[in-house]
């Protein structure tokens, strides 16, 4: 007989990832155009030189296949603490730094820190589908909070969120900016929700894994500039975008000090420390690489431009709810139909490679996502010609 799979394990869902690469496999595209993929979120360009000749020298030098301690390098964690001091206008102390192995690692570890078994996370839908895999896999209950169409992007109503806590419920996640929808949280409503969660007794949970492509200014919100942050809020990081360092799989989260307490427990028993070599990559990066984070920053929002102008001028049947980060939200002119179909039509006829609204949510299929930090500049206008190609 057949030895079994935890049934939480059977329960989740596929990786969604692997249903379009299956697309592009099967040559399941129109061959007399080239492809522009705008599925996964990834940098469309490499690694800075320095970095990547810093990454040379890096394997060669003996300390780097060795472990680290648990938390992260110490120099790394406390070169975080003054960054994110810098831009938050606040003393974020490195001993409430723990360096993860990438961005969906923080948020794991600290959903297990957070619940167990029976207990309840809110979720705004649509939402980052990883996110929704690893409630079910640790037999955490979501609770969907629905997102609406705004003129300040796609938003969860905060009376909405307030109804919906009851005494099962841990903590709020928010991703900022968002993914899928690219929507940029402004500080005051981060700052009201803070508040929400401060009185209801739960933790607010924001992903700011994108917070170095915002246009600069401003702090993302003040939440650090309380004293009693760490009762409350929990920050979550990847080096892996702001360094094009996707595949080294590095990260961060800051907390409280009974939170990072719980996290060293976690961490020790799941990946003992993130790779060695992939935290010296990260320190390297907030040592030398502002410049070249700053160029890639408005290279990003010049094509963020670029994709709200050809929207108003080229007027597709595609609407764009949506965008920011590297991501831009559709809601799709063709009722009825799947966003799974309706994605796999576009690569069919448009050679447009997307990812339905269906992997970010139940009720959402009336929508596409666009990663279009994928495409180049000269690419933008080529993509929106092809949705406006596809009309009901």
């Amino acid at each position: 007989m057949a030895f079994s799979i935890n049934p939480n394990v059977d329960r989740v869902l596929e990786p969604p990832t692997n249903e379009t690469r299956g697309w592009v496999a099967r040559r399941e595209y129109n061959c007399e155009l080239p492809i522009i993929d705008a599925a996964q979120a990834v940098p469309s360009y490499p690694p800075a030189d320095a970095l990547q000749a810093h990454l040379a020298e890096a394997v060669q030098m003996a300390d780097t296949a060795f472990y680290t301690p648990i938390l992260g390098i110490a120099d790394l964690r406390e070169e975080l603490a003054e960054s994110l001091s810098a831009q938050y206008g606040a003393a974020v102390s490195a001993e409430g730094v723990a360096i993860t192995c990438g961005g969906n690692h923080a948020y794991c570890m600290a959903m297990m820190a957070l619940a167990g078994p029976g207990d309840e996370i809110i979720l705004p839908e649509p939402f980052y589908f990883n996110h929704q895999m690893w409630f079910d896999l640790q037999s955490i209950g979501t609770r969907l909070l629905p997102c609406r169409e705004t003129a300040d992007g796609v938003v969860p109503d905060l009376d909405e969120l307030r109804a919906m806590i009851t005494e099962r419920t841990r903590a709020v996640v928010l991703v900022t900016p968002n993914n899928p929808t690219g929507t940029v949280y402004t500080p005051d409503y981060i700052c009201e929700l803070y508040t929400l969660a401060r009185e209801r007794g739960i933790a607010l949970v924001l992903d700011e894994t994108y917070k170095d492509f915002l246009p600069g200014g401003e702090p993302p919100h003040g939440l650090f500039l309380d004293p009693d942050w760490g009762d409350t809020f929990v920050f979550l990081y990847s080096f892996s975008k702001v360094y094009s360092l996707t595949g080294y799989r590095v990260g961060a989260l800051v907390g409280g000090g009974r939170f990072i307490d719980a996290i060293a427990k976690i961490a020790d028993t799941l990946t003992i420390c993130a790779p060695h070599v992939s935290q010296k990559a990260a320190l390297f990066g907030l040592r030398n690489l502002a410049g070249w984070t700053e160029e890639k920053r408005d290279q990003l929002n010049r094509r963020l431009g670029l994709l709200r102008r050809a929207f108003e001028t080229i007027d597709p049947a595609f609407k764009l709810v949506s965008s920011g980060a590297f991501f831009g939200y559709l809601r799709h002119p063709f009722e009825g139909m799947k966003s799974l179909d309706v994605s796999r039509n576009l690569f069919r006829d448009q050679s447009v490679l997307t990812w339905p609204g269906s992997f970010f949510g139940p009720n959402q299929e009336q929508y596409v996502r666009l990663a279009f930090a994928n495409a180049g500049d000269a690419e933008i206008d080529e993509l929106v010609r092809r949705l406006s190609a596809m009309t009901p």
